[in-house]
């Protein structure tokens, strides 16, 4: 009965780490291609942060900045925030496909602007990183429908836009982890949690405040920005947002 019990509970530890093996495995392969997907998109909208100050320009009409030129200049700052240069996934797999519909909304957004962005004797355009962000997140997000889906979120006091407002998770995170003391900057957390009913790897990255955000996000608190919202009163280097994903298993 002894020897039974043991060779029993000698299957039962194999299987236990197999499968647990296999488990971290999957996990590790959904944070690489969350984290991937989350630099690609930061990318993105840093090409029109970079360029805010020639879409608002007045004195201009045609700006150049056209969706190639965007897609090349988040590839260039993917490039720069990895180390590594940019290669696309195999069409068949979960990263080319995610890959293929960020380049996709990422075209529609900017090609759906160009004539607001290229109004000739018009300054403030309305055209920000975070709408662009926000536009292109949800046209990923339909694209990649049921497989994966991303989305940029804030601290619930420094949101503005409702559609981007945390869920639970999302808030909990942030409150709890990234706003702790001793929360390590620029440190992501994932974990597998429910999202809308359904298992998912669940992915987040803290954003915090640069000297280009506060121009809308900093102070005098409550002051009116160019944009006719009122300033949050962020510091430099505060935490100010974070990119959130969702990788459906």
């Amino acid at each position: 009965m002894k020897m039974i019990f043991s060779v029993l509970s000698s299957v039962v530890l194999v299987m236990l780490v197999y499968f647990g093996s296999a488990f971290a495995t999957v996990q590790s392969g959904e944070e690489e291609l969350a984290k991937d997907l989350a630099t690609l998109f930061r990318s993105a909208r840093a090409v029109i942060s970079s360029n805010q100050k020639l879409i608002n320009d007045a004195s201009l009409g045609d700006k150049g900045l056209t969706a190639d030129k965007v897609v090349a200049g988040a590839k260039a700052n993917y490039e720069k925030a990895t180390g590594r240069a940019f290669v696309g996934a195999g069409s068949a797999t979960l990263a080319g496909q995610a890959q293929q519909a960020m380049f996709e909304a990422i075209a529609e957004v900017m090609n759906n602007a160009q004539a607001m962005i290229n109004e000739p004797g018009k300054g403030f355009k309305g055209f920000l990183p975070a709408i662009f962000a926000r536009q292109v997140a949800q046209g990923f997000s339909v694209r990649m429908d049921g497989k994966l889906s991303i989305k940029l979120t804030a601290p619930k006091n420094y949101v503005r836009n409702r559609a981007n407002r945390p869920d639970t998770w999302e808030s909990d995170v942030i409150e709890m982890k990234f706003r702790s003391a001793g929360w390590e900057t620029n440190k992501p957390y994932s974990e597998v949690a429910q999202h809308k009913g359904k298992q998912a790897f669940r992915f987040i990255l803290p954003e915090y405040y640069k000297a280009s955000c506060l121009g809308c996000h900093g102070t005098p608190k409550g002051d009116l920005d160019i944009t006719g919202g009122r300033k949050e009163g962020g510091t430099l280097g505060e935490l100010g947002g974070a990119i959130s994903v969702v990788i459906y298993q």
